[in-house]
């Protein structure tokens, strides 16, 4: 008699005619488990199959699949996938392009677009920059502490090979050295087509030891003023853990009400750079001569401040910015984000700023100690924070027109023309002395500020080309206008005489 159980297997054989083995629990769980894996593999891989072949065969089927294995809302985020990577561009490669960025956070980024700009032009692969740890800050940081690496080259791809490295080949490890060099400054298409492409046939691989403003503003073709919009914009994102904590600045501030961002930038190296003293104490102004001598990139040594102040070159001081946020209406109740490094003077050059406006905040002041902590001593990934929330501001005001308020208000532009205050500070000096020296009353020192700055809050308009002049002309990055305008005409868009804002007292943000 042959007796089968739900527990045994049949063995039969030459030797063993009919044979049962005892099948024990665990493999009888084991099999259960493997068999569910495969099937709901299979399953996946069918699912996957139909919606490649007919994105609706399977709706309503999927649909259910997904409220099944839907994942409880605080993890959805997480664990939502990426979206499809562009297809990549074929072409053959002339060579490698290595770059060190060299500045700040913003003029390095503005380098970064350029860079991205070049390689596409002349069919480069480009490696991933090398960020200025030689600066006044020394900042430690490489590129992938603070932007997302991966994100930049999959971003990207359809445009620029970028790889993480050299390849082995082309190592110091053995023997071989790249070209090193730095590019003419504003330099145009031609530039780079005829003088710079025939280099890479010779060496393979060519460093650019300097990258700041080395392309144009303008006489760019449009396709590369567009891609250098979309690095910008769209290729340069923060890094997980900086993306975190800057929407949590913007999140607190936005629970409070509007903001204001002011990008106060009145610290030691602007101070030392530009050598404005004024304000300053006797011995604050020799540390500052001091510190412009330590430095050999900062050419010019003697400076005459008042001069310098008179011209508008020179930031305006806190108790400057003080009268000025008054005299454009800002009030007590205005919530101001001071957007800066540590200010030169510290608390005492604040207090007259704090006094006049209470709810002055800084990044230090909204967040724990322990989330700041891992940016500590590294200036660039502080300022990265500072970018965030200037963006996500209510009104954006600058006290000096540096790389970070340029790229700023350029991005503003971007996102729909949000409100930026650009500072006259030629016209505000002799305004605020007049006031100071008793010869301009405050109503009417109010009421020129005011309607000095009408047409400077960020609404469109064509940006300044003076031809052999390219430092004066107006920054690509500041009005990117090619990029400005999509869907719409763009005469209609930057004609400033269809944009005019104007400003009346009490108007806050």
């Amino acid at each position: 008699m042959e007796v089968r159980s739900e527990n045994s297997i049949q063995v039969r054989s030459d030797k063993f005619p009919s044979t049962v083995i005892p099948r024990t629990r665990l493999q009888v769980w084991f099999f259960r488990v493997c068999s569910s894996i495969l099937l709901w593999t299979c399953l996946v891989h069918i699912v996957a199959v139909a919606e490649l072949w007919h994105p609706r065969l399977l709706t309503g089927f999927t649909s259910r699949i997904s409220w099944i294995t839907r994942p409880p809302l605080r993890l959805q985020h997480s664990l939502h996938s990426p979206p499809p990577l562009v297809p990549s561009r074929y072409y053959r490669s002339n060579g490698f392009l290595k770059v060190s960025c060299n500045g700040g956070l913003n003029q390095m980024r503005a380098a970064i677009c350029d860079m991205v700009t070049v390689a596409r032009l002349l069919n480069l692969t480009l490696v991933v920059p090398e960020l200025d740890k030689k600066s006044f800050w020394a900042d430690p940081s490489d590129f992938e502490d603070i932007f997302d690496v991966r994100h930049f080259i999959d971003s990207l791809r359809d445009e620029v090979r970028i790889v993480r490295r050299l390849p082995k080949r082309f190592s110091s490890k053995y023997g071989f050295e790249a070209f090193q060099m730095p590019p003419v400054s504003w330099s145009s298409e031609k530039y780079y087509l005829e003088q710079i492409l025939p280099l890479f046939s010779k060496h393979k691989v060519v460093h650019f030891n300097r990258t700041d403003t080395r392309l144009a503003n303008n006489g760019i073709p449009l396709a590369l003023q567009k891609l250098r919009c979309r690095v910008n914009f769209q290729g340069l994102k923060f890094t997980p853990q900086i993306e975190t904590l800057g929407h949590k600045l913007v999140r607190i501030l936005q629970e409070k009400g509007p903001f204001v961002a002011l990008h106060l930038r009145y610290e030691m190296d602007m101070l030392a750079f530009s050598g404005c003293t004024h304000g300053c104490t006797v011995e604050e102004a020799e540390e500052l001569k001091r510190l412009r001598y330590a430095y050999p990139w900062w050419r010019e040594k003697e400076i005459v401040s008042e001069e310098r102040r008179q011209q508008g070159l020179c930031p305006l001081t806190p108790e400057e910015a003080t009268l000025v946020l008054q005299a454009l209406g800002f009030t007590k109740e205005t919530q101001i984000y001071i957007a800066s490094g540590e200010i030169y003077g510290s608390e005492r050059r604040l207090a007259p700023l704090r006094a006049a406006f209470p709810r002055i905040v800084k990044k230090e002041t909204l967040l724990d100690p322990a989330e700041l902590q891992q940016f500590q001593n590294h200036s660039s990934q502080m300022a990265a924070l500072d970018f965030m929330v200037t963006l996500a501001s209510n009104t954006f005001i600058p006290t000096y027109d540096g790389n970070m308020a340029k790229v700023v208000e350029g991005h503003r532009r971007y996102l729909g023309f949000k409100k930026s205050i650009l500072p006259d500070r030629k016209k505000l000096v002799e305004l605020l002395d007049l006031h100071q020296n008793g010869t301009l009353p405050w109503n009417d020192f109010a009421l020129a500020v005011r309607q000095a700055h009408e047409k400077r809050m960020g609404q469109p308009f064509h940006r300044r080309i003076i031809p052999d002049k390219p430092k004066e002309e107006d920054y690509f990055y500041a009005n990117p206008q090619e990029c400005l305008c999509e869907g719409t005409g763009c005469e209609d868009v930057l004609d400033p005489g269809k944009s005019k804002v104007t400003m009346t007292a009490g108007e806050q943000l």
